[in-house]
């Protein structure tokens, strides 16, 4: 019966954060992580911009699955002012040599405790990978999804990062929105 049960469900929203809004911070924490060439960077480096910062690691089938995806957002609407931040939780050298392998060109920061710390100062308890945070230009977090991401799910947020950026509506209107 609760198989039965379950199929009658509805299907979930199309673009339903699997993170609960209330934990969430209200604007990008400030911690730094090394790039690619062992520069500590901050989220507070691409000023200006709307960020999609992904949590990720080698080890994980669906932040693998998830990258080329992540690269076409960098494509398509990087222009218009997003930007994607790929934040490695992983053994450094691991991630050099994946990130070569699949010639990622959006930017990447990479650490291991330090890099879980920073996906916890979003306000996260308990992080899945990949989880992917979503800023506005002003660096107010407007949403995050936990799990891998679709392309569905990608141009419903980033629109509405677009009507925050925009002034037609306040991050939490938008997340709201997003959660259904």
């Amino acid at each position: 019966a609760a198989l039965y049960l379950y199929r009658q469900q509805p299907p979930a929203p199309v673009a339903a954060p699997a993170v609960a809004a209330a934990q969430l911070v209200a604007t990008l924490p400030d911690f730094q992580l090394a790039d690619r060439d062992g520069q500590m960077k901050s989220l507070q480096d691409w000023p200006g911009q709307a960020l999609v910062v992904n949590f990720w690691a080698t080890w994980c089938a669906p932040c693998r699955r998830e990258i080329p995806l992540l690269q076409q957002l960098q494509r398509d609407h990087g222009p218009e002012g997003f930007q994607v931040i790929g934040i490695a939780v992983d053994f450094r050298d691991k991630v050099l040599a994946y990130a070569d392998e699949m010639k990622i060109e959006y930017p990447l920061l990479i650490g291991e405790q330090e890099a879980l710390d920073a996906a916890a100062a979003f306000g996260v308890e308990a992080v899945g990978f990949p989880f992917t945070v979503f800023s506005d230009r002003q660096g107010r977090i407007v949403t995050a999804h936990m799990g891998e991401l679709t392309a569905a799910q990608a141009s419903l947020i980033l629109d509405a990062v677009r009507q925050v950026d925009s002034g037609s509506t306040s991050p939490e209107a938008a997340r709201a929105s997003l959660e259904v």
